[in-house]
């Protein structure tokens, strides 16, 4: 399957494809998902999920030609749909979608000679877009009412410098049989109930050690950062990962 009529040529052209096959996707995964389902026969051979740049999708067998004309979607989805949850393997299908979506965009960069600024500014424009995944399992929508309900919150541990006071609010308080100390749990869970950790996306959890970045506000698990509790004391500027790519590449 070619997986379009055209081939894009700068970095906004490879944005236009990816956004179209990218609603193509979704359209398939949430809006018409009762047809996709059913043709994702198990009984059928390899499957793929296509999406095209005119926003529509299609389910068919993979490009017969090696290599193909352009990189392939995850082969046999259909195999998996009986013997999972669906949601589970709408979710399985989704970050697969995200993978190949990825590799045919960056497979025209390649193709095409984007240098670094090229890259890095389809990367950006992509990056801007909430994933497949995100928004099939509903995260994409958390992400954004949590954005809305607990900036006050973060901002208020931010603006305090001290960083051995942003520490102690970035661990879950510890629980107590007080009444005093319970009405402050449920307003500390009410605050943070919406909160996604940056990396595994998941929601804040009461006995949980969390750590904030200092440079993009985000929050972490400490175990998705592999940061703890006591090395946390230790650091006056946390940078996450993605950040300290950043200034790296910089």
């Amino acid at each position: 399957m070619d997986g379009g009529a055209y081939s894009p040529r700068t970095p906004e052209d490879v944005f236009r494809d990816f956004r179209g096959r990218r609603a193509g996707l979704i359209k398939a995964l949430t809006d018409d998902v009762e047809e996709f389902y059913q043709l994702c026969d198990p009984e059928k051979e390899n499957l793929c999920l296509y999406g095209l740049p005119n926003e529509t999708w299609d389910v068919t067998l993979p490009a017969e030609e090696v290599p193909p004309e352009l990189p392939e979607p995850a082969l046999g989805i259909n195999f998996a749909r009986d013997g999972m949850n669906d949601k589970d393997w709408l979710a399985l299908v989704a970050v697969h979608s995200d993978a190949w979506l990825l590799a045919v965009a960056f497979y025209f960069g390649a193709r095409f000679g984007f240098d670094k600024e090229a890259r890095r500014r389809l990367f950006n424009m992509i990056n801007g877009l909430p994933t497949i995944y995100e928004v099939v399992t509903g995260t994409a929508k958390r992400q954004s009412q949590g954005r809305e309900k607990t900036p006050n919150s973060s901002s208020k541990n931010k603006s305090n410098s001290k960083m051995s006071q942003a520490k102690t609010s970035k661990m879950a308080p510890p629980k107590d049989d007080g009444e005093s100390e319970g009405e402050g749990e449920e307003e500390e869970e009410e605050g943070h109930g919406n909160t996604l950790c940056g990396a595994c996306g998941e929601n804040y959890a009461q006995d949980e050690f969390w750590i904030c970045c200092d440079l993009c506000e985000k929050w972490f698990h400490g175990k998705c950062v592999r940061i703890t509790p006591a090395r946390a004391e230790h650091i006056k500027q946390y940078k996450c990962p993605a950040c300290s790519n950043k200034r790296a590449r910089v």
